[in-house]
């Protein structure tokens, strides 16, 4: 394991080619592990709209990692389009992202924080870091629908 980095984490426009190039990796990773009707992370344009907050973590200006909080509203929330560059794999930037996301939730007053992914194997890494950080699997919420497939966590705030 790599030592730990220092992230600086600011909410993203998702205008610079580095972003949006680790976004388009993001799906495409997605579509190789999952049949594409249970692929839900969101392109570009999607993190974009109204309700999301893009954040990016960078490391001496380098793109370490990603993700965005949405507003589902009933004062929850979900964790959406999470990845680390890979060049930022068990570095800490996934970790970063994360409990910056889980602050921005808490710091909305948001009750209940939940997220969708994956069963196959590629997703056991963050489904461990999203466990050691209080989600528990839950039941299907939004329009998610759990399956060999998919599965949803969540934690109370």
């Amino acid at each position: 394991m790599t030592q730990p980095h220092s992230f600086v984490i600011e909410p993203d426009p998702l205008e610079s080619p580095d972003v949006l190039a680790l976004l388009d990796r993001h799906l495409a990773e997605m579509h190789r592990s999952s049949p594409a009707c249970k692929v839900h992370a969101l392109d570009a344009a999607r993190l974009k709209e109204p309700g999301v907050t893009f954040f990016t973590a960078r490391h001496d200006g380098e793109l370490a990692a990603v993700g965005a909080l949405k507003r589902l509203g009933n004062r929850q929330g979900e964790i959406k389009s999470m990845r680390a560059a890979d060049s930022y794999r068990r570095t800490g930037a996934g970790e970063a992202i994360l409990l910056r996301l889980i602050a921005a939730a808490r710091a909305e007053k948001l009750t209940w924080l939940g997220l969708e992914t994956g069963r196959h194997a590629v997703f056991e890494p963050a489904q461990r870091l999203y466990a050691k950080h209080g989600f528990v699997p839950c039941d299907a919420y939004a329009d998610y629908v759990l399956d060999d497939f998919s599965m949803c966590m969540g934690m109370d705030l």
